[in-house]
């Protein structure tokens, strides 16, 4: 039988035998089983089963001594614990084999070195419990892995000491935490063949978004060398995006990239005692990315597979946390492991909570930034531990509610963290280890900050946030915020469609969840502000303007892409992909670029293209550049960004929108110069809205009706060029007003026009959420649509339920008295 071996081939396990395999060895027998057939390849082993690692304890008495060393232990103190901890693992290690288990062990270990032609083969030894990938106790990364393991001998030293790891100090403290019994949990153990990635790359992904949660997208981290780093954080890998739905369709494409600071990897010692050792990269290679987009999407189309097979025997969603590897001798992609996620997947479907910095000067306060994990703020006092055993009077001294600063984390970092208020690192990305336990403890964490064991001070009192995109925040003092917590079912269903304004693509997956009808206003300022950051026609020409220094800042951005162009296509593309993923099917709504000329000159290289104006609120901005000989080439760059992202990623949900199109002539213009760089209003059905707002847009909105698809009303400058006056300005900010009886007949005539001629009309200002009589007066003139920042969406929601009833209402009286009139 089964439950009684000792040792058993990969293929021989299920995903029913955790019990006797673990629930690592039992997902690798299980895909091996079931998915090896799709064409997934998957590293072939055996496993020491759990009854092997019991036989070994009770072999050694061990099961009699362990009870009474813990029920000495005093479970909250530090010390007490590490020596504890100590002990037990070194009895375990010194620990003989019984003689049957032994020789089973050393002749699997012959059967798979012959099966690949080797003497010894190589092999990773990884240890596997019971208790470990179960959803309601998530133990991963509690027990350890040993690489490049050769020889009979140090197998079975590997052996014993992947036994003695379910007694390390942070598995203990785990249990100890979870109220989990010791006892209860039994380890396996996978002989698994090495993927020879120390010669290539390797990584983890995730089948969804590890920050939001979001369910559409694959998620992939990838380093050179053997994997261990990245989780580790000791580099900071590239990141791989890919869309599912897109995926799915049969148009794989990915949505964003980033390059990761690959300085280092894990490759093969040179001696039996040096298994693993860390090297530095060459310079040039870091600039690369260590897997091709090609790989990418292989391994994504497996990941989608395996999410597939695991919820259908789930019998529901089911995202997956995946270990791979690329053998650099073979050139193949592996998979290494599989785990159900544990973090997301275990959240309450339906409840957002919201946080929100309310101090409108923290840009004053900012210290240093990093990677955001999680959504959430924390301040606290800064309590620095540089390194784990020489910090031992630091820990009995770490005081519950302290902010963790240290320049990476492992698992014997656990005890401490869990009294953490929030973590920050030097190194590490998102797949790191204390972005994985910050995340499992519901803490907000930004890892990769470089240099913030520098920069921040002992006791020096500090708020960590992660509220405000990918990037996480660090400022100067306590900074005032507000939680908002809300449950997704109390928002009401409203005639009138809500949409929302993102400016931040790093934000879009976090407001995927919410019931909006798209996105009414996606802004490329912000993009190229935030993630471009150079003049559009400085990418092109900076060659030529005898600026070394600028040059020398252009091609360090621009490292590891073709040229300028591709930089700045494919980075805008990025920015928009994700927002247009996040909303998918639903119409995002993309703004061609409406920097005024002041601002263009303030992105590098600007001050060389930009003229300077003496009001550019009212001069050279919107349509009227995108044909004009000086910047044409540029708009070109935005046209291709979009058409890359329609056509060569799939989101055709993705609606352009033309800014400060001052007449229907210019607006001919605009397509012309559309066209010449293939965009065409219509093509692969392109829709074309137009910024409403000015008052021309409403006098010739009868013509600008019959070349566009759709209006959506800029309120902002709609008021200050009806009313005559500069929004920026203090000294007429009394009389800025969208409310103002002038500003709502222009709005009035341009729904009643566009409804004349069937097209769409919506509004994007802040006004609607602000004032509920203007949303009133909106809604009761038949607006199509209202776009409003995320922070005010359920207030706006509530808002249109209430102003729709009160209409439903006097609409009914009305009707009551016609009758009645009537009738008299």
């Amino acid at each position: 039988m089964k439950s009684n071996s000792l040792i058993l081939k990969l293929n021989e396990a299920g995903i029913n035998d955790v019990e006797l395999v673990g629930g690592k060895n039992a997902s690798l027998g299980e895909m091996i089983q079931n998915l090896t057939s799709l064409g997934i390849a998957i590293p072939d082993g055996f496993i020491i089963t759990v009854r092997a690692y019991h036989e070994f304890i009770e072999h050694n008495k061990l099961d009699l001594i362990i009870p009474q060393i813990i029920a000495g232990m005093a479970h909250d103190n530090i010390e007490s614990l590490s020596r504890t901890g100590n002990e037990i693992r070194n009895l375990i290690e010194k620990g003989s084999f019984p003689e049957k288990l032994s020789k089973e062990i050393i002749q699997a270990y012959q059967v798979l070195s012959d099966q690949y032609q080797q003497f010894n083969v190589d092999v990773a030894v990884r240890s596997s419990a019971t208790a470990e990938d179960l959803p309601d106790a998530s133990f991963a990364g509690q027990q350890e892995t040993f690489l490049n393991i050769c020889g009979q001998e140090a197998l079975l030293n590997a052996v014993r000491r992947c036994f003695a790891s379910l007694f390390t100090d942070r598995a203990i403290s785990y249990r100890e935490n979870i109220s989990f019994d010791h006892f209860r949990i039994g380890l396996s153990v996978c002989i698994q063949k090495m993927v020879r990635s120390d010669l290539a790359s390797s990584g983890v992904a995730f089948s969804l978004d590890t920050e939001s949660g979001f369910k559409d997208a694959i998620i992939i981290n990838a380093s050179y060398g053997l994997g261990e780093l990245i989780v580790q954080g000791a580099v900071s890998p590239d990141e791989f995006i890919v869309f599912k739905p897109t995926l799915r369709a049969g148009h794989p494409a990915i949505i964003e990239k980033k390059l990761g600071n690959k300085d280092k990897k894990m490759v093969y010692g040179k001696t039996r005692e040096e298994r693993i050792k860390t090297v530095n990269i060459n310079p040039e290679d870091r600039n690369f990315f260590c897997i091709s987009d090609e790989m990418a999407l292989q391994l994504s189309n497996w990941i989608l597979l395996i999410e597939n097979h695991y919820s259908a025997l789930k019998g529901s969603w089911c995202p997956m946390d995946i270990e791979w590897a690329v053998d650099g001798i073979s050139g193949e992609l592996f998979i290494v492991q599989a785990r159900p996620e544990t973090v997301h997947s275990l959240k309450e479907s339906g409840k957002i909570t919201e946080y929100i910095i309310s101090d409108r000067n923290r840009a004053e306060k900012v210290i240093l930034k990093g990677i955001a994990v999680g959504d959430k703020i924390a301040g606290g006092k800064v309590h620095i531990i540089r390194d784990l055993k020489a910090g031992q009077i630091h820990l009995i001294d770490f005081k519950r509610g302290d902010i963790l600063v240290t320049d990476m984390t492992d698992p014997d970092w656990e005890p401490i963290m869990k009294h953490a208020s929030a973590i920050i690192t030097n190194k590490g990305g998102r797949t790191c280890h204390a972005a994985i336990v910050a995340r499992e403890m519901g803490v907000p964490a930004i890892v990769g900050c470089k240099n913030a064991t520098a920069l921040l001070n002992n006791d020096q009192i500090i708020t960590a946030s992660c509220a405000e995109g990918d990037t996480g925040i660090i400022y100067e003092g306590m900074i005032p915020f507000e939680k908002h917590e809300f449950d997704l079912c109390d928002i009401p269903e409203t005639r009138t469609p809500l949409m929302l304004n993102v400016a931040s693509p790093e934000m879009a997956f976090q407001y995927a969840n919410l019931p909006c009808k798209g996105i009414g206003l996606a802004r490329e300022e912000f993009i190229i502000n935030n993630y471009i950051k150079a003049h559009p026609l400085a990418l092109l020409d900076h060659q030529s303007l005898n600026d070394p220094e600028l040059s020398t800042e252009i091609n360090r951005l621009t490292a590891g892409f073709k040229n300028g162009e591709d930089y700045f296509t494919q980075k805008l593309s990025y920015g928009i992909a994700r927002i247009g993923a996040a909303f998918y099917p639903n119409k995002v709504i993309v703004r061609f670029s409406d920097f005024k000329s002041n601002e263009y000159m303030n992105l590098l290289g600007g001050k060389y293209f930009e003229p300077e104006e003496e009001n550019p609120m009212i001069g050279w901005r919107g349509a009227s550049r995108y044909y004009s000989k000086e910047y044409k080439e540029a708009f070109g760059m935005e046209c291709r960004a979009i058409r890359n992202v329609r056509e060569k990623m799939g989101l055709n949900n993705i609606v352009v929108m033309i800014p400060f199109c001052r007449t229907p002539r210019e607006l001919d213009q605009v397509y012309a110069t559309m066209a010449d760089y293939g965009l065409e209003r219509g093509k692969n059905g392109l829709e074309v809205y137009l910024m409403a707002e000015l008052p021309s847009n409403i006098i010739l909105a009868d013509q600008f009706a019959k070349k566009i698809d759709g209006f959506s009303i800029g309120s902002n400058d709609l008021t200050q060029l009806v009313l005559g006056l500069d929004r920026d300005s203090s000294l007429v900010a009394h009389i800025y007003d969208e409310r103002n009886e002038a500003v709502k007949s222009m709005i009035s005539s341009l729904i009643r026009i566009a409804k004349k001629e069937g097209v769409k009309v919506g509004i994007c200002g802040q006004g609607p959420s602000d004032f509920p009589d203007f949303a009133k007066f909106l809604v009761s003139e038949g607006i199509d649509s209202i776009s409003v920042t995320p922070d005010s969406f359920l207030k706006t929601m509530k808002a249109i339920e209430e102003i729709e009833g009160e209409i439903r209402k006097e609409n009914s009286s009305a009707q009551t008295e016609q009758v009645w009139l009537s009738a008299v």
